[in-house]
């Protein structure tokens, strides 16, 4: 009898339940038996089991290409005796059984009676093999190296018709043929590896269009009666094989001996059992709402999900005791056995999809989930998630209880109609929840979010495949609607339980940072939630049927790496590299907070000067960092001299801007003719600088806003520095009085409230200058010189109001521009 199996590794117990839900899903069609709606991943046998027939299918378990030094495992081979991987000397991979398991594995994959699980044995056996090639290349790479250092010091090979010296030749010759000598075993295990690459993927292949075919097979269409009397016989003499069996258990005396034997044990078994089903539910609901009351407003929420966790773990311990009172009473057959054993596993995908509608779907008036969803809507939902979770674990069971065999395709596709007919009416309604939400959500006349874009393109698909998958298998495809309809079941509880980690995340941050509202616009939750995102796309893809082996396959090609020209880059190598340049980022740092801080200030350099060297060491530092990280990991860096090329060409169209204001930074740091805190005026810009950058100058104008103004400006521009050498610098202050003023006396006064300024210099002294007559009046300007510039503004304001109390004291009038308003016309009455 085939059993359901789903192997994930890597993945929390916690999950487990969850994700043997998942399966139910992913890649059923893959199996021998004629079961179209298994959704299992077949796992394949592990050697030995002697159960497969047909080429590829011996029993030897693969030779793990085992390395140099390390002391290799022996599996039986033909006839029982032991096959020795390494050769005597152990010097590397046996190439003979080698040749022999790549033989076998071209012949298996020619042959179509060769069965899945005989293929997958084998690609189990060259992926083992693939590793060992792998690492097998790596031989004496580093003799190889030295020798190739060595050779290089010879220099290069003379010309056509030039001798060499013979010592120098003969020491070539020689260490040339070291290095041939020593490359073979690697260039062995390189053609090795490639073979072995190249055998997975054509059992790939295979493997793939044999489940395409079973997908597009045709089954009795379940809706034709003309099938239903084959259906029917195969169904009763499927329910008749368990009757018989559980009839001949419990006549058996032996049986009656072992059921008399732990009577008691079973007996608190089922009351147990009992005890945790009925009663379970309602004892964590208790604790929950106990640890509520404890914990403050903020953890609530993180404690109420921890502790809604055992609404699945004690219904689930249940289940478990049941099965254990039914397997030990000794009263089951094989069939029934494996019934009692799939049980926990049936408990726990009912128990889960309970869990997951009561967090998808909170009941209560004022709780709510991560869907907008009115009260009743969400009653609904609880309702049609509890009767999905129904219908996958009735799924297992009849896997596990039929036998397809003995039931027949039209039996079996009889059977799983109606499961699917449901299961797609309930994606229809789920996906029309969906809808809900959305419209619920979004205002009238807004753009939907990216969130409920995404869960609008989910709601479409869960009502289209609810929809086309019944419809499928009502003409026969039973196989591809199985594939369609419990895999979208699945995803969507796999997306429910995503949208319940993410808001624990968010809930768990906002406890940690003591704040709500920062933990709902913070960045650390939407990162995480991104990082979970990721993290289920293998779950995905082996719910929609692909295999363990496609997962792992991807790994290992990361795990692999790529290759840079005559470089291979792994994982491995890119992590090596991000710490040493690292440490290499944070001395460059340190050594900067140490010249800013403690040395520089000690010497007679001026700010911009010390902001120069500064910035020159942390890009300095920074690119020696990077280039012994590259050396350190064994990039060629030879290649770059085609990356600069590019670059070049880069830069000749589309980034002059940018290389020009650079080096113009460069200009502006090495000569400094402006510093940071200088008054500077470059084109319709003035104000004092306060940040120099090797792209641009950050300039604070004098209504205190910042302007960037790129580097260039700077160098090619005409650039006033008026506080650059020192701080003076002239002010000038236009005065003018109306006609008939005495000149004179306007004169004196101006320049006795221009020589009582304290920020005036008196040697020379100011100026008081008639410039000339206007029709406004006559026209006067006062000129000093100022000790601080930075201060004209305020000595400009001081003067005006001193020029205003002197010139009314004095009685000479300011004058002022009056223009003349237009006369206006009186409005034309119009003739009645």
């Amino acid at each position: 009898m085939r059993r359901a199996g789903f192997p994930l590794c890597g993945l929390v117990s916690a999950l487990r339940v969850l994700l043997l839900a998942l399966s139910l899903g992913a890649g059923g069609v893959q199996a021998q038996t004629a079961d179209p709606s298994g959704g299992i991943v077949v796992t394949p046998p592990t050697a030995g089991t002697g159960t497969e027939t047909g080429p590829g299918t011996e029993t030897t378990p693969a030779p793990t290409g085992p390395v140099k030094g390390q002391t290799p495992p022996k599996p039986a081979g033909k006839g029982g005796k032991s096959i020795s991987i390494l050769p005597p000397e152990n010097s590397g991979p046996d190439y003979a059984a080698w040749e022999k398991l790549a033989t076998r594995a071209e012949t298996a994959t020619e042959d179509r009676t060769t069965s899945n699980n005989g293929l997958n044995l084998l690609r189990t056996q060259l992926v083992d093999w693939r590793s060992a090639l792998l690492v097998a290349q790596n031989t004496n790479s580093a003799r190889i190296a030295t020798l190739r250092t060595q050779i290089t010091a010879l220099g290069a090979l003379p010309a056509d018709g030039v001798a060499e010296a013979p010592e120098i030749a003969e020491r070539r010759k020689k260490l040339t043929d070291q290095l041939v000598r020593l490359q073979a075993p690697a260039i062995a295990a390189d053609e090795a590896y490639r073979r072995a690459d190249g055998l997975i993927g054509e059992i790939d292949r295979v493997l793939r269009e044999r489940q395409a075919d079973e997908l597009l097979r045709l089954w009795p269409a379940p809706i034709n009666p003309a099938n239903w009397p084959v259906a029917l016989g195969g169904l009763s003499k499927t329910a008749l094989n368990l009757w018989l069996e559980l009839q001949k258990a419990w006549t058996n005396p032996s049986a009656q001996v072992a059921l008399k034997d732990n009577l008691p044990l079973v007996l608190a078994l089922l009351v147990f059992a009992v005890a945790l089903i009925w009663r379970g539910r309602r004892w964590i609901d208790k604790l929950a709402q106990r640890l509520q009351e404890k914990a403050s407003a903020r953890g609530r929420r993180v404690w109420a999900l921890l502790a809604s966790l055992g609404q699945i773990v004690v219904p689930t311990a249940g289940v478990v005791a049941l099965s254990q009172a039914l397997l030990r009473s000794g009263m089951l057959g094989q069939t029934w056995t494996g019934i009692a054993q799939t049980l926990p596993l049936i408990g726990g995908v009912i128990f889960v999809a309970i869990w997951l509608g009561g967090r998808v779907f909170p009941h209560g008036p004022g709780v709510q989930g991560p869907l907008n969803l009115s009260p009743e809507s969400r009653a609904e939902g609880r309702f049609h998630t509890f009767l999905l979770g129904v219908l996958l674990g009735l799924n297992l069971l009849r896997q596990e209880a039929i036998d397809p065999q003995v039931a027949g395709e039209a039996g079996t596709a009889l059977l799983v109609f109606p499961l699917l007919v449901v299961a797609g009416l309930l994606l229809v309604r789920m996906g029309l929840l969906l809808r809900r939400h959305v419209a619920a959500d979004t205002a009238p006349g807004e753009v939907p979010s990216y969130r409920n874009r995404l869960i609008g393109l989910l709601w479409r698909g869960a009502v289209v495949i609810g929809v086309v998958g019944p419809l499928l298998a009502a003409v026969g495809y039973i196989a591809a609607a199985a594939a369609m309809v419990l895999p979208a079941a699945v995803s969507l509880g796999l997306l429910g339980l995503l949208f319940i980690l993410q808001q624990l995340v968010g809930d768990v941050y906002g406890l940690l940072i003591r704040s709500e509202e920062q933990a709902q616009q913070g960045l650390v939750p939407v990162l995480v939630g991104f990082a979970l995102s990721l993290c289920t796309l293998p779950l995905f893809a082996l719910i929609w049927g692909a295999r363990p082996a496609d997962i792992t396959e991807l790994w290992s090609r990361f795990r692999e790496g790529f290759q840079m020209g005559e470089t291979k880059v792994s994982p491995t190598d890119f992590l090596y590299f991000l710490v040493l340049f690292g440490i290499g980022y944070t001395l460059t740092r340190l050594f900067q907070g140490a010249l800013k801080s403690t040395i520089l200030p000690k010497t007679s350099l001026d700010q911009g000067g010390q902001n120069a060297i500064v910035a020159g060491v942390g890009y300095t530092g920074i690119f020696l960092a990077a280039l012994l990280s590259i050396n350190a990991v064994g990039i060629d860096l030879s290649g770059l001299a085609i990356v600069a090329g590019a670059l070049s060409l880069g830069i000749g169209f589309g980034l002059q801007n940018i290389v020009s204001n650079f080096v113009s930074g460069i200009i502006l740091l090495i000569e400094r003719p402006v510093s940071e805190g200088d008054w500077i005026e470059v084109g319709n810009v003035s104000g004092t600088v306060r940040a120099i950058s090797v792209r641009s100058t950050r300039i604070q104008t004098f209504d205190r806003s910042d302007v960037i103004v790129p580097n260039a400006d700077l160098v090619t521009q005409r650039v006033t520095n008026w506080t650059r050498f020192n701080l003076t610098g002239r002010l000038i202050v236009p005065v003018t009085v109306v006609h008939g003023s005495d000149t004179r006396k306007v004169e004196t006064i101006l320049r006795q409230i221009a020589e009582a300024q304290p920020l005036a210099i008196l040697n020379p002294p100011p100026v008081v200058a008639l410039m000339g007559f206007s029709m406004d009046g006559i026209t006067f300007e006062m000129r000093l010189i100022l000790r601080d510039v930075n201060f004209s503004m305020n000595v400009r304001s001081e003067i005006n109001h001193a020029v205003v109390q002197r010139f009314a004291e004095a009685g000479i009038e300011l004058a002022h521009t009056l223009r003349p308003v237009a006369p206006r016309r009186p409005a034309r009455r119009r003739p009645a």
